[in-house]
């Protein structure tokens, strides 16, 4: 489990900094690199919510 946990926060730092960039400079990261309406972008975007709400669960079952 401490694999996928490693990769859901891979994840969800590559999601931050890309809605960083979108935030600041209007510069999707992702998008640029896989192609704005592609399928490999779509699951990226999917793979980053997904680990969001792992790492999510994962915090509040800890404090349990």
């Amino acid at each position: 489990m401490r694999g996928l946990y490693s990769v859901a926060i891979l994840l969800l730092v590559i999601g931050g900094l890309n809605w960083g960039l979108v935030g600041l400079l209007n510069f999707d990261l992702v998008a640029t690199i896989f192609g704005t309406i592609s399928l490999i972008t779509r699951v990226v975007y999917i793979l980053v919510g997904v680990s969001a709400v792992y790492v999510l669960s994962v915090k509040l079952n800890e404090k349990k």
